[in-house]
């Protein structure tokens, strides 16, 4: 069975409050789709980002320990997702991207699982794990462009790049909280791999179309 690798940004499964319209649409798009595994990897999102804010505010808090922070917002956000599926889902969400999982279910959840970088690695190495050559990448990001939009307006949106010059515009260094297109040590691991990443975006329908094999906006990366 094919497998399909979605890394779901935190931030759209709670932009302020939790979007219920758009993961009832997402659960309706992925049990539609009966030919195919899906392994949906949450992240934390503005979650993650306003407990780690929080705790810099009272404390010299480690970089460790702001990862932890995100970790467990990551986790806090696949139960719920998780609990959506219900029978169909494997019955816990999965941490350690390479851990045994019994069972036949089409329908993974997984989460944060140690320090170091964010969920996008932790879907890079599902997909490595399942032989999937692709990561479609959800977010509050809807292209990769020339440059960081919110400093140069005139940035470019980009529909295709090489991970050679992407890896360039984001660096190599992983930051608690980093808000890129996708992270730079994921972006490491993926290249090694060969993998083929997708940005697409928060827009639900672009979901649709992408797993129907109809033309998507966003931004491929290989």
């Amino acid at each position: 069975m094919n497998t399909v690798v979605i890394s779901l940004g935190g931030s759209i499964i709670v932009p302020e409050e939790i979007d219920t319209g758009f993961l009832g649409r997402f659960k309706e798009i992925i049990l539609s789709i009966e030919t195919a595994r899906f392994v949906i990897v949450c992240g934390g999102g503005k979650t993650c980002r306003r407990y780690q804010r929080a705790a810099k505010e009272i404390s010299t808090i480690s970089s460790a320990d702001l990862d932890w922070i995100g970790i467990g917002a990551t986790r806090l956000n696949a139960e719920l997702v998780r609990s959506l599926f219900g029978q169909k889902a494997h019955e816990r969400v999965i941490h350690d991207p390479y851990e045994r999982m019994d069972g036949d279910k089409r329908i993974i959840i997984g989460a944060g699982f140690e320090p170091g970088s964010s969920t996008d690695l932790r879907a890079v190495q599902v997909a490595e794990r399942f032989g999937a050559d692709q990561v479609i990448n959800m977010s509050n990001i809807d292209y990769v462009y020339s440059e960081d939009p919110r400093k140069n307006p005139d940035a470019v949106r980009l529909k295709n790049i090489s991970w050679a010059d992407f890896r360039r515009l984001v660096g190599n260094e992983w930051d608690p909280g980093l808000n890129t297109p996708f992270d730079p040590i994921a972006s490491r691991r993926a290249e090694a791999l060969a993998l083929t990443v997708v940005i697409i975006g928060n827009e639900i329908d672009n979901l649709e179309r992408l797993l129907k094999g109809d033309p998507f906006t966003g931004t491929t990366i290989s």
